[in-house]
Order: C-alpha cells, then sequence, then structure tokens
C-alpha cells in the first residue's frame, strides 16, 4: 500500500488558503485551482522515468535527460476539468482522457455516464483528476473503469482529501499513488469534506 504524499510547499498552502476562502470569486477560484495543479503536478511527476538524448547546444554538443514516457491526464467530470489546464500547461505533450460519474439517487451507488480514454492508455502514465476526495467512493470507481480499459501505471491527484477517501482509496487501490494538497479533518453528515472549500465543481463553474 502506498502512503499518500501530502503537500507542504508554502506556495500550495497559500494558496489553497485563498481558494477555501468563501468570498473568493469563480473567476479567482478556477485559476486558483488551475495554479495549484501546476504546483502538485511537479512533484506527481518527481520520480517519472528520463532518458539520455544528445542535443547541440550554441557552444556544443551534449548529453542531457529528457522524458520518455506517454503521459494520459483524465479528469473526473466534472470538477476534475478545472485542473485540466494547470496539468496541461506542465505536460503540454500529455493525451487526455475524460470520465464521467454520478451517484445513483436510490443506491447511491458510483454509476459510469462516460468514459473515452487515449488508445495508448495501457502505455501510459495515467493521472486521474479530482478537486475532491471525500468519501473515495466515485475515485474508486473510476479508476477501477479505467483499469478495466487497460491502464496499469496510475495515480490520483486531488486538492482537498478526507481521511475516509483517502482510506477507501488506499483499500480499493493500493498500488496508486496519491498526491493531495491537503488532507482536512473530517465527512460532515452530507459527505462534504470539513472545513473543506465547499462543491469544487459549483465553484470552478460558477453554478451556485
Amino acid at each position: 500500500m502506498t502512503t499518500p504524499v501530502i503537500m507542504d510547499h508554502p506556495l500550495i498552502q497559500s494558496k489553497l488558503a485563498m481558494l477555501r476562502d468563501k468570498h473568493t470569486s469563480t473567476k479567482e477560484f478556477r485559476e486558483l485551482v488551475s495554479e495549484i495543479a501546476m504546483l502538485m503536478c511537479y512533484e506527481a511527476t518527481r520520480d517519472f522515468p528520463l532518458t539520455e538524448t544528445e542535443i547541440e547546444t550554441p557552444l556544443a554538443r551534449a548529453t542531457f535527460y529528457v522524458m520518455d514516457k506517454k503521459v494520459s491526464i483524465v479528469p473526473i467530470l466534472r470538477a476534475g476539468l478545472g485542473m485540466e489546464e494547470g496539468m496541461l500547461a506542465m505536460l503540454p505533450a500529455a493525451r487526455v482522457g475524460h470520465i464521467g460519474v454520478f451517484r445513483d439517487p436510490e443506491t447511491l451507488k458510483p454509476v459510469e455516464y462516460y468514459c473515452k480514454l487515449p488508445t495508448d492508455v495501457d502505455k501510459s502514465e495515467v493521472i486521474v483528476l479530482d478537486p475532491m476526495l471525500a468519501t473515495g467512493g466515485s475515485a474508486a470507481f473510476a479508476i477501477s473503469a479505467i483499469k478495466k480499459r487497460g491502464a496499469t501505471d496510475i495515480r490520483f491527484m486531488c486538492l482537498v482529501a478526507a481521511p475516509q477517501g483517502i482510506e477507501m482509496l488506499q483499500k480499493e487501490h493500493p498500488d496508486v499513488q496519491i498526491y493531495c494538497g491537503a488532507l482536512d479533518e473530517k465527512l460532515n453528515s452530507h459527505g462534504y469534506i470539513v472545513p473543506g472549500l465547499g462543491d469544487a465543481g459549483d465553484r470552478i463553474f460558477g453554478t451556485k
């Protein structure tokens, strides 16, 4: 079982504090989500493999190192879309997939309603994106769906997590490395992370 990586960098923590503020506008919120995703991408790709390549600088030819692994980012709809732009700013060659999951109001179980992944996802480093890891049910379900399409090297990135979400994801997918900006205190009776930042999707898209 992997140990979650909790980001403690001052830039991430400062931007998360602004993100949590209920007075932060939709525009600012959206920009902050993208910026935090960029910063977190640095840590989430730290152990990506490199390959040697020969490059000619203005002064000489020399051997340097470049990333030589295909990367696919997969936002969980819809809130995960807020992290997509920041990730692509850091990984412009990455392929992008999308997966949509909703919770059935009667059974309360996750249901897949959309999934479109790169055809070579089985050969990619996959980073699944969702701003919030609350109960962990949707994230675990989405990762299972992605694995069924052949992906084997998967990481999960969120901005804020609850202990229950971490526990669920570790139980269901012990091979998936979790990266989160902050680990919050708990879930309330409605399944929201406390202190959290509210409904990430509504705040990103201005729908509430």
